[in-house]
């Protein structure tokens, strides 16, 4: 059997640990995954314990697990832990970095069509700046990010390339490593949005080359929602400016100034809570343990038998782009609304999303889409899951 294989065994003893799968069929990972029950409880004990002995008591008490978890983050990411900060979500980490950055005129930005929908608004706000710049990689006749593009937009003036490694509404993995090697022979900053492959597949920051990378909690990490991360790499810490700061961020304050930590987590605030912090400790530990190659096997395994699968049912269209697919499938139902798709399937316990033309405006609007139904895998989902799935599509159509 390959080492990469989640057993059957291990798979029971998974969906045991969640409750969730007992009650419904959950394909909206790529949204908010289930969380294993013990985050959920490492999460309400804390509280329990803030509750009964006060909130910063209780902080002092776990102090060691709190700091911990960026030793987690670190790991799953193959970074130092002064490379980390921690949100609230990815928008903020990836705001954050962003908008710390200084640009000028004629500077140049690079982008893809695949780019998410919080992120392009963060550089319409800076192309309105005089001078500044963004170009769009088109995406190549098989739906594919096209390096020979990439190279031909590269300019003297390319100050930054910031591109979404799995699309929100596409399905597509970008190829980060090759970007990665072709900023850095260039000396290009290099910006990474892992929300969608963070927990997904394996992530290795010295891999990517990249200079900043944030994720979220919530999706295929199995945290709570209200978590997020953000990696500057060391030599980059410099080049960003905090765009709000604290005490947490800031010593020897006077009114002639301050002292800035010499750390990611200069890019933090204090105040943020504790308990979703641990919780997103316990989701990244597991995850670990679990291994990223193993999990990432499972994924493909499942996605590719659901595309397999429901490209069989007369009326369903599949429509992720590109050779290079992630574990979020897309797809849309003859003479059926993406919204009443889900609608109907939550009515039989089935979660689904709709990914709409909004959350990734270039790609969507190139292809005429409006909407798309999208079913997310996850490595707890079953083979039995996308059969049901399959089953109550072809009653929905019929």
């Amino acid at each position: 059997m390959d080492t990469r294989t989640i057993n059957n065994e291990e798979l029971e003893f998974m969906r045991n640990l969640t409750k969730g799968t007992s009650q419904l069929i959950h394909f909206n990972n790529a949204g908010s995954s289930l969380p294993p029950d013990f985050v959920i409880e490492t999460i309400v004990d804390y509280l329990i314990e803030e509750a009964l002995g006060g909130g910063y008591e209780t902080e002092a008490n776990h102090m060691d697990q709190i700091n911990g978890v960026y030793d987690n983050i670190a790991k799953l990411i193959n970074a130092n832990r002064e490379e980390i900060a921690i949100f609230e979500n990815a928008s903020a980490a990836w705001g954050t970095a962003f908008k710390g950055l200084t640009f000028n005129d004629g500077d140049e930005i690079i982008t893809s069509e695949m780019e998410y929908v919080t992120n392009i608004i963060g550089l319409v706000d800076v192309q309105k700046q005089s001078g500044i710049k963004v170009k769009v990689i088109p995406n190549d006749d098989l739906g594919n990010f096209s390096i020979p593009e990439l190279e031909k937009a590269i300019t003297p003036n390319t100050k930054l390339i910031a591109v979404t490694h799995v699309s929100s509404s596409g399905g597509s993995i970008l190829p980060i490593e090759e970007i990665g090697n072709i900023a850095k022979t260039n000396k290009i900053l290099y910006m990474v949005d892992a929300c969608q492959s963070a927990g997904q597949m394996p992530l290795d920051v010295k891999k990517i080359k990249c200079d900043i990378l944030s994720a979220t909690g919530r999706k295929y990490l199995r945290a709570p929602r209200g978590t997020g991360f953000l990696f500057v790499k060391k030599g980059a810490q410099k080049k960003m400016k905090p765009i709000l700061l604290d005490f947490f961020a800031a010593s020897n304050v006077s009114l002639s100034g301050y002292t800035l930590r010499q750390d990611a987590r200069r890019f933090e605030l204090y105040e943020k809570s504790r308990a979703l912090t641990l919780g997103l400790g316990r989701a990244v530990d597991y995850a670990i343990n679990i291994g990223l190659d193993r999990i990432w096997y499972r994924i493909r395994h499942l996605s590719e038998l659901m595309r397999k699968e429901l490209a069989k049912i007369p009326g369903i269209v599949i429509r992720d782009s590109g050779e290079n697919l992630s574990g979020i499938v897309t797809f849309s139902v003859k003479d059926l609304e993406s919204v009443d798709v889900k609608t109907k399937l939550a009515e039989r316990n089935i979660n689904v999303s709709v990914g709409g033309a909004q959350a990734t405006p270039i790609y969507m609007d190139k292809n005429g889409f409006s909407t798309v139904v999208r079913a997310s895998v996850h490595y707890y989902n079953t083979e039995e899951e996308i059969s049901k799935l399959c089953q109550e599509l072809k009653s929905i159509i019929n």
